[in-house]
């Protein structure tokens, strides 16, 4: 609510809601004073989740197997490469004052889930709360797949293999 001449107007509250990984319009009025206002866009709010996310050791990569070639294809695009749309495995909620955020991960194999899950979980708090002053209320994280680094070096198709039985 803001006073306009005594009498309480409605401020426009900026919410976008994001669970396809996309973020549009600023995400929230971040700090309302007499000097002016500051908003926070969704897309800052993934990118800083996403980068939270990948310092931990044991993670991967970001997102399922087909957002990650998508992901690929798209950075080989001029301009392709810029923008909430592109971050692979990052979804968020984020109002006036909180935010929800969902991860979608490859852990490297050997890697204890629940352990990883729960760094990636308290890094992406700090680390949004932190530079944005948002309350994160949940971060949700879904393992997609394990890396095997055998793998490397082959591609996504599958191994011909010979019969195990005649």
């Amino acid at each position: 609510m803001t006073e306009s001449a005594g009498t309480p107007q409605a401020s426009a509250a900026p919410t976008v809601s994001t669970p396809s990984g996309t973020a549009s319009s600023p995400a929230r009025l971040a700090d309302d004073t007499a000097q002016g206002k500051t908003t926070i866009a969704a897309s800052v709010v993934q990118k800083i989740a996403g980068i939270a996310a990948r310092e931990i050791s044991g993670v991967y990569a970001m997102g399922g197997g087909v957002s990650r070639a998508f992901g690929a294809i798209r950075e080989r695009i001029p301009g392709g490469g810029t923008g909430a749309a592109n971050i692979a495995g990052v979804a968020v909620e984020v109002g006036e004052k909180q935010a929800a955020i969902d991860l979608d991960i490859v852990v490297e194999y050997g890697a204890s889930i629940v352990e990883l899950a729960r760094a990636v979980r308290r890094n992406v708090i700090t680390a949004v709360e932190r530079m944005t002053g948002l309350e994160v209320i949940e971060v949700n994280i879904a393992v997609n797949d394990i890396h095997l680094p055998e793998v490397d070096g082959q591609d996504d198709a599958p191994a011909v293999a010979s019969a195990r039985v005649e």
